[in-house]
């Protein structure tokens, strides 16, 4: 079996299949800056798409046997393209190796002196972010993977020339089992995709596994509050660098004032005072991931006042309570939580918010999902003031649960199902006023009913 570490070298021809993918965007833009190669194709044409072209790398539109050049030495995938796409079939027909994404960002990190793979089933992309804020304060010029938008790098990637790569590392088809961290950090370990893993105790396994693949010399950083995280690792034998709001951890939170739209609180690290820190996102989960955050840079050697100005300088990450702007006096956020226990971060943030009603619109994100965690979703959902509900969000999946929104609205008093988004959109025009919060949350493209709302203003 082919070793994409043959390929990192200068002149190597690669093709990567969904191009303008939220990593392989940067993996393509990686691969070309260390002298490979690449070019690629997509669905559809994107600002990802065309930021490649300005880059020089090659991008074309559809798919086609046509796409992979004769002289192609590898393939890499996202994990949204399966066995029948046509580049894969004729790769495979020429004997060309096809790797998957986590393959390639798992060859690459070896190259780094540290690799930080920020791990967790809730948090990723918000504790990412925020390292990444840390480090660029600490001046250590890093290469970047998130899986969302940070608006200190107008992108979701950042290629640095120094020796530290951060990457956001999900467990879902145990791809993060391909990285190879100096350093890794697990926010959290709770039953989700359950399309893929069979139960919690296969979850932990998997995060067990990964946490292992630190070396003896390396650092795992975990979450001393969240019990399926410490259960998970138990087993490893391993010393580990905890973090969490008691001071049992390695770092810990004291002084904690406000969870609101900003909380201060003061950071202790093994008993003492390491800073003080200014937090500008709402949420004592915001707090833990800001500790996890600044355990993880800890091991990496920075210094505390990097950790107080990369955290006060940080604002939120694209699609982590994201303000999108108001509609009749009311302030719209969009959000990514599609687990029952995001929801509930989410709606305990917004809660010390002090708005006046709460005007939620939830799109569950795959069928397999809703059904695992339907009583868990009615428990969160029924908070709201006013709850919408557009249809489930397919993503990966057919429907072979006979599951609907509908279903949900059934069991939550008051709430609405609407069968399209112009339907919602018409009902928050005529609900919306001074003093409510509109939330539109899920994994999906919920996002567009509060972008276009917003984008009408008072109208």
């Amino acid at each position: 079996m082919a070793d994409f570490q043959e390929y990192l070298r200068p002149g190597a021809r690669g093709h990567l299949i969904g191009i303008g993918g939220v990593s392989m965007a940067p993996l393509a833009e990686v691969l070309a800056g260390m002298g490979l190669a690449i070019d690629g194709s997509d669905m559809a044409e994107s600002e990802k798409t065309q930021h490649l072209r300005d880059l020089g790398i090659e991008v074309k539109i559809g798919h086609s046997a046509m796409n992979v050049a004769p002289d192609i030495q590898f393939v890499v995938r996202t994990a949204a393209v399966h066995d029948d796409n046509p580049e894969i079939v004729e790769a495979r027909a020429r004997g060309v190796p096809v790797f998957e994404r986590a393959e390639a960002w798992g060859a690459i990190m070896c190259d780094y002196e540290n690799a930080l793979c920020i791990a967790g089933t809730h948090g990723k992309t918000t504790t990412t972010s925020m390292c990444t804020h840390i480090l660029m304060a600490a001046e250590r010029d890093p290469t970047v993977m998130i899986g969302g938008t940070l608006p200190l790098l107008h992108a979701g990637h950042r290629v640095g020339a120094g020796n530290t790569i951060i990457l956001e590392s999900c467990e879902y088809h145990d791809s993060f089992l391909a990285f190879h961290p100096t350093i890794a950090v697990i926010l959290d370990v709770d039953a989700d995709h359950m399309d893929y893993f069979n139960s919690l105790d296969d979850v932990k396994e998997s995060f067990r596994k990964f946490a292992a693949k630190v070396p003896e010399n390396g650092r795992i950083v975990a979450n001393l509050d969240d019990r399926n995280t410490m259960d998970a690792l138990a087993p490893l034998g391993r010393e580990l660098f905890t973090f969490g709001l008691s001071d049992e951890a390695d770092v810990y939170a004291r002084e904690i004032k406000g969870v609101g739209a900003s909380s201060t609180f003061e950071i202790y690290y093994h008993g003492r005072l390491f800073t003080d820190v200014t937090l500008h996102v709402p949420g004592i989960h915001n707090v833990r991931n800001a500790l996890a955050a600044t355990a993880a840079c800890i091991c990496l050697g920075v210094r505390p006042n990097a950790v107080k100005y990369g955290l006060a300088g940080f604002n939120g990450a694209g699609r982590r309570f994201e303000f999108k702007g108001r509609y009749n006096g009311a302030d719209i956020y969009d959000d990514y939580a599609h687990h029952p226990n995001e929801l509930k971060a989410l709606l305990d943030a917004v809660a010390s918010l002090d708005y006046r009603r709460t005007i939620l619109v939830f799109q569950p994100h795959t069928y397999s999902r809703t059904a695992a965690f339907f009583n868990d979703f009615i428990d969160q959902l029924c908070r709201a003031d006013l709850t919408y509900l557009p249809e489930i969000y397919a993503a990966r999946e057919t429907n072979t649960f006979g599951i609907s929104s509908a279903d949900l609205a059934g069991q939550i008093p008051g709430s609405v199902f609407c069968a399209d988004f112009a339907e919602i959109e018409r009902a928050l025009r005529a609900q919306a006023r001074p003093g409510d919060v509109i939330l539109t949350v899920g994994a999906g493209d919920v996002y567009r009913i509060g972008e276009d709302l917003a984008a009408q203003g008072g109208r």
